[in-house]
């Protein structure tokens, strides 16, 4: 009889937290007796995972944010390191955070533990010369998008697609009248959901033009409602701020987490970039997309021109082509935006045509992520035969 499974691992931030826990339960499914431990957020130390750090240490965003942090990340990373070569777990599983969990890998697979990648990070879209450097730190990448695959594939570098946990949690056809009435809305009612982003980072920095978006809206079609859901208190007092300062006359219906209800109860949305894009087209919601960095982080990538994909927004990047609206940096010009959201609103067409292209991604997506993944691990490891 095999030993227990042993299996190390670091989750950056909330995000990581919650694809490690369902992760968790998966490889539990195959391997009852597996043991986890590691950097762990609440829902993994929920699910059994012995925490030596919380994942939260890890949430910094940006090239010159990271840089101010760089000295604290690097003490956490070597207590962390010392800690797994004196585990030496069967297998180190690194949950996004690439820029720790890259590096901390390579000197754990250097040691003969093997490694593993859960999340991409973005070398395909910048700094792609990455790639080389991954060769040397993991044995493995769990791909969450399917382009992500290919290009490793063309980089010699093992990567398996296992689908997007958010495909299997949202329903194909969401509930628009279910989620309205859960909200107190007029089944009649032109809504417009906000999401300015679940880091305070970027609700600095996009709350003013979110609210500039709001204003513009509401002057050119007045009776619209307003929905915004927040990630947390921090996030919701500074998007309340800027709401306040901007467009003070215009009420923004503030809610407590519930993004996906106020998705499905919405006629168009306006998206900070990232997973909640991704999530809008799961919900199949027109949108338009905003990225802004800070200004020093954006200056560089430009000016040493590191971004090398045509796109940045999730529907855009998995449809190969420009199907919503994508704004960046002195691009996010409120008038523009607010014109494109109320041209969505008004044409149907257009609309229908946008759902039918949302649906075909959510089934390519719909891949059961977290068995996938357990499954791609054991079978790197070994342990495929587990029950």
């Amino acid at each position: 009889m095999a030993d227990p499974l042993r299996i190390g691992l670091v989750a950056g931030e909330a995000s990581g937290d919650t694809l490690g826990a369902a992760l968790m339960q998966a490889l539990r499914e195959r391997s009852p007796d597996a043991r986890f431990f590691g950097v762990a957020g609440p829902k993994m130390r929920a699910e059994g995972c012995e925490a030596w750090e919380s994942s939260e240490a890890l949430a910094v965003m940006g090239l010159f944010e990271i840089l101010a942090e760089l000295p604290r990340l690097l003490r956490l990373r070597a207590r962390v390191r010392r800690a797994f070569l004196e585990a030496r777990p069967d297998v180190f599983v690194g949950i996004d955070a690439p820029e720790f969990n890259l590096g901390l890998a390579r000197r754990l697979r250097a040691a003969g533990i093997p490694t593993v990648q859960y999340v991409s990070p973005q070398v395909w879209a910048w700094r792609s010369r990455r790639v080389h450097r991954m060769r040397e730190a993991v044995d493995l990448v769990l791909c969450l998008l399917p382009f992500e695959k290919r290009f490793y594939d063309g980089a010699g570098l093992r990567a398996e697609f296992v689908g997007h946990p958010l495909a299997d949690r949202i329903p194909l056809e969401p509930d628009r009248a279910g989620a309205r009435a859960a909200l107190g809305l007029h089944a009649d009612a032109a809504v417009v959901a906000l999401l300015p982003g679940s880091r305070r980072g970027e609700v600095r920095r996009l709350g003013a033009d979110f609210a500039q978006v709001v204003r513009v809206l509401a002057a050119r079609r007045p009776g619209l409602v307003f929905l915004a859901p927040m990630a947390g208190p921090a996030v919701r007092e500074l998007f309340a701020a800027s709401l306040a300062r901007l467009a003070p006359e215009v009420p923004v219906r503030l809610l407590d987490g519930q993004a996906q209800t106020a998705l499905a109860a919405a006629d168009a949305v306006l998206v900070a970039s990232g997973t909640a894009s991704l999530e809008t087209a799961l919900s199949k919601r027109p949108m338009v997309v905003v990225y802004r960095l800070g200004a020093a982080t954006a200056w560089l990538l430009k000016r040493l021109k590191l971004v090398k994909s045509r796109y940045f927004s999730q529907p855009n990047l998995l449809a190969d082509r420009r199907i919503v609206g994508e704004y960046f940096q002195e691009d996010i010009v409120p008038e523009s935006i607010g014109a494109e959201l109320l041209a969505w609103l008004d044409d149907a067409a257009r609309r229908g045509q946008l759902v039918g292209e949302f649906s075909r991604l959510h089934l390519e997506l719909r891949r059961d992520a977290s068995r996938s993944a357990a499954r791609a691990i054991l079978e790197l490891v070994g342990r495929a035969e587990a029950a």
